[in-house]
């Protein structure tokens, strides 16, 4: 045995890496082709026990633990500098953050103002036009005569009238005609700006189609039967990045999931857009929840001008979570509950620098909108009142009362809308003409509310006109409720319209979410509890009607969203009543309570079981797991998916070159996108397999199709061994074996293959991995690997068939 040959047995598998020699002036195509893919930040990881990262794949998973390291280098690197340059670069680099969250806040607030006042104008443009500027809205049409015409409501075609503002007709049924007419167009042109967001994901075109099977134990596969996001069958799952919300597709990229292009600048224009006409046609829908979309675009586009985000998976989160604060911040002018709402609702990592740089951000936010003013009011709390009455002991067993009535609200709501999605929009003629049931729902939208005047406004015009203060004389002359309220004798048209709109709300709200236009259900909430809250007030003498108007608010919004803190700071923030927070916290529990006992899921994760968005929620998934004595073995894989996973490194410690591609064509064709490769090796008699490292997809397929063949001129590049040939033949693939050590994770994480399956639970979710190795215990022979999309699937299957003890 020669001297080389002896020292390649001893080398360890995984040695030093030698990055470096690719600056070697001998092989420019293949240093060029590592500086095109891999950052200086990055090649300092190459000495490290972290193996190196390259850019993402579509719709997998990020490594937190990686980038943690990642950002650890970086912030050494500059730090070791010395001079003016790095001086300053180091003081940028501290102040990046708090840059970035100003520039998101304040641009969001520009954004919001825009939206804001394109959707009051063009609302209003079903009942009328101003004269004098047809882009103004009817309340700054008529503001110089001094007319609150947001709170004027009557049966009449003219609908407050002023002597700028001009109704399209004095004829009823003329007016109505208008009315649904015009909101049927501004759907058609929402929904149609939705459409040019269509986008297949990648990950699933092709292989297992992880959206629509589970995993049994042992790596099977079984369909569940549920109803699974559109599919096509050259680029797999269909999405409209900007229908909906986009709340549960935030929650499942903070939470360490990538979803191509659904941060883009077009996702944003669209989104906005789309959300002017969508709220204007006046259906059960909300501009709110596109807010938090928009605000975590601008996030986004904002920290791709910082290298410290762009290049970090793990610190590009920390941004979106300070991002998704600002979005309810200019939504409801409550900056304190949008900080709140980014913790509780959205972001699975919160660590203390990301509440501060959320507070900032959310602050900036809120004053930028203040000083641009879209209300006209000058003032942030939209729905702003006064109470002269106080409520009292005995009132709460009515707030109570309301907390029962939200919860069974928001529960039948999560299983109604989870029912009404899988049955109508299974039809083939709706799921391949989204527009058109975009187009029967505004039609049935604008049908039912047209005739009852209280639900004929926009939504943030119904809850500010059901939660005015008849007490107040400045608005309550001008208010048909203050008018049927303070009349002699009950009017029981006005009660038939506050039941009609409770209903209606119901309803239409139940069939409305989900429709593929920018929408959010918050506003939608809000109404019905407002409507309800009213009603119950009828009914209590010697106080105001309003103040159960806005506690039913709060608890229909509660039961449909199982929001409490967040929310309770909201309803004080929108409405200025800090004498009322208390009944806000008894209704918003209950409420809570009450839905979840009779649907486990809020409408967020309603959302995400739906959508098929992959997200792993480790409260729940310990709830799961721990009603039934399960260990990890039961995610390992079947043995043929690890014969092919599993590489057996020679202790000559290089690989074929032709193996590790059949490896990687196996890999593809299974459609994961986030799998990768295991490496083992035997060391004496035993024989036995021994963990030795892992190498993902993405780096696999990339040191193999573009570093490798431009490192086989140099030849030292890589330790390219030559089988059969002198050092100066030419070598050819074939006869390569190679060593692709610095895209090797030399550390990878693992866990005994017996231990409880809580374990693997609690580091997938609070690790933040992308995999985790699997080991038998007392020997370390590798048994299996476990992705994180596998244990998502798993745990899904037991939430979907029930977890029973053993």
């Amino acid at each position: 045995m020669t001297d080389l040959e002896a020292n390649n047995e001893n080398t360890p598998l995984l040695h030093q890496s030698r990055l470096a020699q690719l600056q070697h002036d001998q092989d420019e195509e293949a240093q060029s082709a590592l500086s095109s893919a891999v950052t200086k930040d990055e090649q300092q990881l190459a000495g490290s026990t972290v193996g190196e990262r390259l850019p993402y794949n579509d719709y997998t998973t990020i490594d937190w633990l990686h980038d943690l390291v990642k950002d650890s280098y970086r912030f050494r690197y500059i730090q070791s500098r010395r001079g003016l340059r790095y001086t300053l670069l180091s003081l940028f680099d501290a102040c990046s953050g708090w840059i970035a969250v100003v520039l998101i806040g304040a641009l969001t607030a520009c954004v919001a103002f825009v939206v804001d006042v394109a959707v009051a104008t063009v609302s209003d443009w079903k009942l009328g036009y101003c004269a004098s500027n047809p882009f103004k809205n009817r309340e700054a049409c008529c503001a110089h005569e001094n007319s609150p015409l947001l709170l004027v409501i009557s049966q009449e075609p003219r609908l407050g009238e002023c002597e700028a503002w001009h109704a399209w007709t004095d004829s009823y049924y003329a007016s109505f005609a208008v009315y649904v007419g015009m909101a049927l167009v501004f759907g058609v042109i929402g929904s149609s700006a939705t459409m040019l967001t269509k986008s297949s994901l990648p990950s699933v075109s092709t292989g297992e189609q992880q959206s629509s099977t589970t995993i049994k134990p042992n790596g099977a596969d079984m369909s569940d039967g549920r109803s699974s996001p559109a599919t096509d069958v050259s680029g797999g799952k269909v999405m409209y990045m900007a229908a909906g919300s986009g709340i549960p597709e935030i929650k499942t990229i903070l939470s360490g999931f990538n979803i191509p292009s659904f941060l883009s600048f077009p996702v944003l224009a669209v989104k906005a857009f789309g959300a002017i006409f969508a709220v204007s046609t006046g259906m059960c829908l909300g501009k709110e929840g596109p807010f938090v979309h928009i605000s975590t675009c601008v996030g986004y586009l904002v920290g791709m001008l910082f290298p410290k985000y762009r290049d970090n998976g793990r610190k590009m989160r920390e941004l979106l979570s300070a991002a998704c604060s600002s979005g309810l911040s200019v939504a409801f002018g409550a900056p304190i509950g949008g900080v709140l709402f980014s913790y509780e609702e959205i972001s699975t990592y919160f660590p203390r620098k990301v509440l501060w740089r959320a507070f900032l951000c959310s602050l900036t936010a809120a004053m930028v909108l203040k000083e641009l003013n879209p209300t006209g009011t000058g003032k942030l709390v939209l729905f702003e009142t006064s109470y002269g009455t106080d409520y009292k002991p005995v009132h709460y067993l009515v707030f109570v009362l309301l907390g029962v009535a939200g919860g069974i609200f928001g529960g039948l709501f999560c299983k109604l809308n989870f029912l009404w999605s899988k049955w109508f929009r299974s039809f083939a003629l709706i799921k391949k003409n989204p527009v058109l049931e975009v187009f029967l729902v505004v039609l049935a939208t604008a049908l039912l509310q047209f005739p009852n005047p209280l639900t004929r406004e926009p939504g943030d015009v119904v809850i500010k006109n059901l939660l005015v203060d008849c007490n107040d004389k400045g608005t309550s002359q001008h208010s048909l409720v203050c008018k049927n309220e303070l009349s002699d004798e009950t009017s029981w048209l006005y009660v038939g319209y506050l039941i009609y709109g409770t209903l209606a709300k119901l309803v239409l709200t139940t069939v409305t979410f989900g429709i593929k236009v920018p929408s959010g259900v918050i506003i939608p909430a809000l109404d019905a509890g407002a409507f309800f809250g009213r009603l119950v007030g009828q009914l209590i003498p010697s106080i105001s009607p309003g103040i159960f108007a806005m506690v039913g608010a709060a608890a229909f919004l509660a039961g449909v969203s199982r929001m409490t803190i967040s929310l309770a700071v909201i309803m004080f923030e929108l409405t200025g009543q800090l004498a009322y927070v208390v009944p806000h916290m008894l209704a918003i529990l209950v409420a809570k309570w009450v839905a979840d006992a009779i649907s486990e899921e809020g409408v967020y994760d309603l959302a995400q079981t739906v959508l098929g968005h992959p997200f792993l929620d480790p409260d729940v998934a310990i709830q799961i797991v721990r009603k039934r004595k399960m260990c990890t073995e039961v995610l390992i894989p079947p043995k043929r998916t690890m014969d092919e996973i599993t590489v057996l490194v020679p202790l000559t410690n290089k690989v074929a070159y032709t193996l590790l591609k059949e490896k990687l064509a196996k890999l593809k064709e299974r459609g994961l996108m986030d799998a990768g490769l295991v490496l083992v090796q035997c060391h004496g008699a035993s024989n036995v397999p021994i963990l030795q490292g892992y190498i993902s997809q993405s780096e696999l397929e990339f040191g193999l199709t573009r570093l490798v063949p431009a490192a086989i001129p140099g030849q030292a590049d890589f330790q390219i061994r030559l089988l059969g040939h002198e050092v100066d033949d030419l070598p050819s693939p074939d006869t390569l074996e190679v060593d692709l050590t610095p895209f090797v994770d030399r550390t990878p994480l693992s866990l005994c293959a017996k231990a409880p399956l809580e374990y693997a639970v609690e580091m997938f979710s609070k690790l933040g991995l992308r995999y985790l190795c699997v080991t038998e215990e007392g020997t370390g022979r590798l048994v299996g690997v476990i992705i994180k999309k596998r244990l998502v699937g798993y745990l899904e299957q037991l939430r979907e068939h029930g977890a029973t003890d053993e």
